[in-house]
C-alpha cells in the first residue's frame, strides 16, 4: 500500500542527503502552489509580446504559472540546484575576437540530460522509500523554476530576472521533483540586490526595460539560441563574438564573489570549446557540427543557426584574414548562412571587392532575406539590385 505521508523531519533529512549524494549542491522544499507575483510577471511578459517567437511559453502559461494546475495532486516540490560555476570570468572571452564566446552552461555536457538522470533516480528513491507519486521537471517543462527556487530559499530573482544565490552567485542550474508527499516547506529567500543595477547596465542590447523585466526579443541569448530567422541588423554589432548565449548580466553580478568553481566534470568546459576559433567553426557542415556538439545543448539549434552566429562574430572581428571563410559561405545551401556571410563581408571588405562578389553572387540570389543584405552597403551607401 502506497503512502502519502511520512515523518516530516526524517523525510526532509533523508531526501536532502540523497539529493546531495546524487550531485546536487543545494536542496530545498516548497509547497506546490503558485505565487501571485510570478503569475503576474509572466502575464505581463506575455501580454507585451516580450517572449518573441517562443510561442510555447504562451501555450502553457496557465500550467506554467501554477503548479496546482500543472499537477493537481502535487503537494510539495523538491527544488534542487547544481553549481556550474566557471573557472574564469566569462567576460574575458569577449576580448578574443578570433574565437567565439559560448555561454558557460553550454560548454560542458547538456545539463538537461545530466539533471534528468539524477532527478529520476531521486524521484524513484522517494517513491520507493516513502510512497506517493513523483514527477520531475528540468527547464524545458512548463514550470516557473526560478520563482519556485526563490520561494524555496535557494536564492532570489535578481533585477536581470535570473536566480542569484548568496552561496553560488549566478551559477545554479535548477531542477525539481513534484511529489504527492506533504513535506514541510523551507523559508523563502529575500531580495539582496539593493541599489545595484550592474546587470542592467552591462546588457549590450538593452534587453531590460526596467529592473526585474526582460524583453527577450532584445536578449542575445534569445537571438542566438531561440530565434530561427535573420537576426536584425540593429543587434549584430552588439552581439560581438557571442556565438551561443550571453553571460554578461550573470558574470557582472557582485554576488559572484562568493561563487565556487564547479566540482563536476560534466559542467566544465570541454577542451574543444576552451577557445573555439571562428575560422574552424565556420567550416562546420551538418555532420561535423553534430560530431563536435554531441551531448552538448548547442546541438539543439542546428548547424545553420550556429554558423549564422559565427558569421556575425566574424563580421565583428575586424580581421580580414577571416574573409575567406565568409566568402566560401556565400554559396551555402542555407539562406541564414548566406545572409550573414554577406553581412560579414560588407564589414570586412572595401567597396571595390564587394562589387566583384556582388556581380557573381547577388544576381543569382533567390532568397529575399539574402538579397536584402546585398542591397545594403554600410560603408559607401551604395545599393545593389540583383534580379529575383
Amino acid at each position: 500500500m502506497r503512502k502519502d505521508h511520512a515523518p516530516t523531519n526524517s523525510l526532509r533529512e533523508i531526501v536532502r542527503a540523497r539529493a546531495r549524494d546524487k550531485g546536487f549542491d543545494v536542496v530545498r522544499f516548497v509547497r506546490a502552489a503558485a505565487t501571485h507575483e510570478a503569475a503576474s510577471r509572466l502575464g505581463a511578459f506575455l501580454n507585451q509580446g516580450r517572449h518573441g517567437t517562443m510561442d510555447w511559453l504562451a501555450k502553457n502559461a496557465e500550467r506554467r504559472a501554477d503548479p496546482a494546475t500543472l499537477w493537481p495532486e502535487a503537494k510539495s516540490v523538491v527544488v534542487v540546484g547544481a553549481n556550474y560555476g566557471p573557472d574564469h570570468n566569462p567576460l574575458d572571452d569577449l576580448n578574443d575576437r578570433l574565437a567565439g564566446a559560448i555561454s558557460v552552461y553550454a560548454k560542458g555536457d547538456d545539463y538537461h540530460d545530466v539533471l534528468k538522470k539524477r532527478l529520476k533516480r531521486l524521484a524513484g528513491f522517494m517513491v520507493a522509500t516513502f510512497g506517493g507519486d513523483a514527477k520531475i521537471f528540468v527547464d524545458t517543462a512548463p514550470v516557473l523554476e526560478k520563482p519556485l527556487a526563490q520561494e524555496a530559499g535557494l536564492g532570489w530573482q535578481g533585477k536581470h530576472t535570473n536566480l542569484v544565490s548568496r552561496e553560488f552567485g549566478s551559477w545554479l542550474i535548477l531542477g525539481s521533483v513534484f511529489t504527492t508527499l506533504q513535506i514541510e516547506a523551507d523559508a523563502p529567500e529575500r531580495d539582496y540586490c539593493g541599489v545595484c543595477h550592474a546587470c542592467l547596465d552591462i546588457c549590450p542590447t538593452r534587453a531590460f526595460p526596467a529592473p526585474y523585466q526582460l524583453d527577450a526579443r532584445r536578449c542575445i541569448s534569445y537571438l542566438t539560441i531561440e530565434y530561427k530567422g535573420h537576426i536584425a541588423r540593429e543587434f549584430r554589432e552588439a552581439i560581438g563574438n557571442r556565438i551561443y548565449g550571453c553571460d554578461d548580466c550573470l558574470a557582472v553580478c557582485p554576488w559572484n564573489k562568493f561563487a565556487q568553481v564547479s566540482h563536476e566534470a560534466q559542467f566544465l568546459t570541454r577542451e574543444a570549446l576552451r577557445r573555439p576559433l571562428l575560422a574552424e567553426l565556420a567550416r562546420l557542415d551538418d555532420a561535423s557540427f553534430r560530431a563536435l556538439f554531441r551531448g552538448s545543448p548547442i546541438k539543439r539549434i542546428g548547424r545553420d543557426r550556429f554558423v549564422r552566429n559565427v558569421l556575425i562574430a566574424i563580421g565583428n572581428s575586424g580581421d580580414a584574414t577571416l574573409t575567406a571563410e565568409a566568402e566560401r559561405l556565400l554559396d551555402d545551401p542555407s539562406p541564414l548562412v548566406r545572409a550573414m556571410a554577406v553581412w560579414a563581408l560588407l564589414r570586412l571588405l572595401g567597396a571595390a571587392q564587394i562589387k566583384v562578389l556582388a556581380a557573381t553572387h547577388a544576381s543569382q540570389e533567390a532568397d529575399a532575406g539574402v538579397r536584402e543584405e546585398w542591397n545594403w552597403h554600410s560603408n559607401s551607401g551604395e545599393h545593389f539590385s540583383p534580379s529575383p
